[in-house]
């Protein structure tokens, strides 16, 4: 396990060293030694290695493979691989074709058959230089073993982030201000909705006061003699009915209006989102605060939360507008002098409703934002499912799961606690309100000054009025406060990206020549780590460079920097003599082609994974482009073809098929440009091979920038660069490189050429 410890030591904070999501802070080789090292720990009885040393450059592979090979004595092993240095040493081996062992043994007697399967893949690894005796290749091994281990060549361009430590306080960022005009601007498109259905709030909020009248009206009835009893009820219940008319109607379309807004607004919301999520700079995503699961946790909460408070609490509002406007009407006209009694009873009342909610905000705070680290967790959990259940960790889980719901759980018992109480006190004073009007009723019946029909008919219309009152000015905090409860939305909406996509000049024709000026390079999220220092590399158009060195070097930073992910920290990165950043992102991105180590793959078919290398692409050039990347074979054995789902992240295809997949959606691109990291490290050999061909086909009179640790992948490069801690130490073709018995070229090639040795 010493190849952990040694980029281990070399990050700046250890044991609280955060990964990132899916471990996106480590460099390919680091995630796999880490997952080896969880294998080991566990000490298993049986252990499976699904291309365990695939993504691990020659040396690292040599000091892992020796580590298994320890691990494994005395344990079941079934090794899943492709290179023949990680599978010789077994006991035995089984040739698997068409889904079928066509072939058993160990290595002796199976390569001991010139015509058998075995022996054919075996030829198609690469074979030692005969330049290259047992003896030197031992002795280079050592010392490039013995020169890692001092001078720490697995420092990592992804070693580490700014928020390391996983318990480290926040600053809590204090929700910035947002105007209702602004907040109510959202619903601008949509406003002949927001008409018919404030005028039918207002239509509904006024039938329950008459409601209330007609109720008190047909109860003081009863007190009169049977013919006006009779006729007065028969009128009250003619009312009720076209009432009933009017309410179906009025409802109907407050709900129908608003509905529609509510909606629209939502998807509005969640478009704009994630659009100018789009737009942020890679960095960004960098931070832990801005993972996969939280993103989609705020899509989906942080809209339904504005369509709450601007449609749903906003209806209430109105509603209540137009009943409390129409009972104090009627109140006033009836009996002035109780309304204004009951009136003066109105702040202890809605005292009470507004202490409940605020007091609530207060105790409880913002729990949807409590719950998103839970959020993120379950869905990390559920993405690496086959992980979690591999190392039998539902348990453990469940149990980091429920961490983080103690505090939300803690906060809701609190909010429901406070509200309890609150909510007693203001029953207390609204039947206490109740209990004064009817004692005050009773005083102006004693001395005239009201009848008991307009005492009715006013108390009644009152208590109606007290409990609308109470609730529409309990949503009032809500109200005003919701411009913070969502400023998020607008955080994240305004935010202007370090990178802007949409300005600059359109590139039209790309010549390919990239240079690499001066260039001083940090990531953002870990600024205490310095990834280049007074860089410069010239790739001339048309040529091929590969970049070469141990895991963590700097490579894949400077395929990140050409694509523009990030921007340098001083200096300049050119395509054609023209710095990158005066061109629009977009154009320029369109002339480069990607194949990353770990192919990304959407939960679409295969055929449009293909496509979103060129959308107006037709259907021959994209069974062409996966024929020319040895795809098109294995899709068209699948059950439904290029219709086949490839999965989340491509789950459902092996990493071989995935791997050929991103292939050629980057050969049906045609870029000018082409940009591979480790574009065949999962491939068997065979593949690679024919693969390698295609490729070889495609980086013609193409600029290709290729990461990589295999020597067949990178020898007929025009250029080969060495790269250690983030400096070409060495530059030339393979030729000139190998000549050099003392470069560290000819090192690593000596150490692979090692592990590639089967006899």
């Amino acid at each position: 396990m010493f190849c952990v410890i040694i980029f281990y030591e070399a990050v700046p904070v250890k044991s609280f060293l955060e990964v990132g999501e899916r471990g996106i802070q480590l460099s390919g080789g680091q995630k796999q030694r880490i997952a080896i090292s969880r294998a080991i720990v566990k000490n298993p009885s049986i252990l499976l290695l699904d291309e365990a040393t695939s993504a691990l450059d020659a040396e690292s592979e040599k000091s892992v493979q020796e580590a298994l090979d320890h691990v494994m004595i005395g344990r079941t092993t079934v090794i899943v691989a492709h290179r023949l240095s990680t599978i010789k040493n077994a006991d035995m081996i089984a040739v698997v074709e068409g889904g079928s062992v066509v072939e058993t043994g160990n290595h002796e007697e199976l390569i001991s058959n010139p015509n058998s399967l075995y022996s054919s893949l075996v030829q198609g690894q690469p074979s030692p230089d005969p330049s290259l005796g047992q003896s030197s290749s031992l002795k280079n091994s050592a010392e490039i073993s013995h020169a890692a281990t001092i001078g720490g060549s697995f420092h990592s361009d992804r070693s580490s982030i700014g928020h390391a430590l996983a318990d480290e306080p926040r600053s809590v960022v204090k929700p910035r201000h947002v105007s209702l005009i602004r907040l109510y601007s959202m619903i601008g498109p949509y406003w002949s909705y927001g008409v018919f259905g404030t005028l039918a709030a207002f239509t509904t909020g006024a039938l329950m006061p008459l409601f209330a009248l007609g109720i008190s009206h047909a109860l003081v009835s009863y007190y009169m003699d049977w013919d006006s009893t009779c006729h007065e009820v028969k009128k009250i219940a003619f009312l009720f009915c076209g009432a009933a008319i009017v309410a179906i109607t009025a409802y109907s379309i407050e709900h129908l209006s608003f509905g529609i807004m509510g909606e629209r607004l939502t998807l509005r919301v969640r478009g704009i989102m994630l659009s100018a999520i789009l737009k942020n700079e890679i960095g960004w995503f960098d931070d832990t605060r801005n993972t996969s699961s939280m993103l989609s946790s705020r899509l989906e909460t942080d809209a339904t939360l504005l369509k709450t408070i601007v449609v749903d609490r906003s209806t209430i509002l109105l509603q209540n507008v137009g009943l409390v406007v129409t009972a104090l009407v009627i109140a006033f006209i009836l009996n002035w002098r109780i309304t204004l009694v009951v009136l003066a009873t109105y702040p202890l009342i809605i005292s009470g409703h507004i202490g409940e909610k605020l007091f609530m905000q207060g105790f409880g705070g913002n729990l949807s934002k409590a719950y998103l680290k839970a959020n993120m967790l379950a869905g990390e959990a559920v993405s690496n499912i086959r992980t979690v259940a591999a190392f039998c960790a539902e348990e453990k889980v469940i149990d980091l799961y429920a961490d983080e719901l103690v505090e939300p759980s803690k906060r809701s018992f609190k909010r429901g606690q406070i509200a309890g109480i609150f909510y007693g006190i203001s029953q207390f004073f609204i039947f206490s309100s109740y209990g004064l009007a009817l004692w005050y009723g009773s005083v102006l019946l004693e001395k005239e000054l009201a009848s008991f029909k307009s005492i009715m008919k006013s108390f009644m219309v009152l208590i109606v009025t007290a409990l609308a009152m109470g609730e529409t000015l309990a949503l009032a905090p809500d109200l005003l406060k919701g411009n913070q409860m969502v400023s998020s939305i607008f955080d994240m909406i305004d935010r202007k990206s370090g990178i802007i996509h949409d300005v600059g000049e359109e590139l039209m024709t790309v010549e390919g020549m990239i240079e690499l000026k001066r260039i001083n390079f940090i990531y953002p999220s870990r600024p205490n780590v310095v990834i280049f220092k007074d860089f410069n590399l010239i790739v001339p158009s048309g040529k091929s460079l590969a970049l070469v060195g141990h895991s963590g070097s700097g490579k894949s930073s400077i395929i990140s920097l050409i694509l523009r992910f990030y921007d340098p920290t001083s200096g300049k990165v050119m395509i054609d003599g023209k710095d990158i950043k005066k061109m629009n992102l977009k154009s320029l991105r369109k002339q480069i082609g990607l194949v990353q180590q770990e192919p990304a793959l959407f939960a679409t078919s295969i055929y449009k994974n293909i496509l979103y290398g060129k959308e107006e692409a037709s259907e021959s050039e994209v069974i062409e482009a996966a024929k020319l990347a040895d795809a098109h074979n294995f899709i068209s054995a699948l059950p439904e073809g290029y219709s086949t789902k490839a999965g989340d992240r491509g789950v459902l295809l092996s990493g071989g098929q995935k791997q050929r997949v991103a292939i050629a959606r980057a050969i049906l691109r045609n870029p000018k440009i082409l940009l591979l990291d480790e574009a065949t490290s999962a491939l068997d050999v065979e593949s690679e091979r024919v693969v390698q061909q295609a490729l070889d086909k495609l980086m013609q009179n193409r600029t290709t920038i290729i990461v990589a640790h295999r020597l067949s992948t990178i020898r007929n490069a025009d250029q080969i660069a060495v790269l250690q801690d983030g400096k070409i130490i060495e530059q030339g073709n393979h030729s000139s490189l190998f000549e050099n018995t003392d470069g560290a070229y000819f090192k690593l090639a000596s150490l692979q050429q090692e592990t590639a040795t089967c006899t």
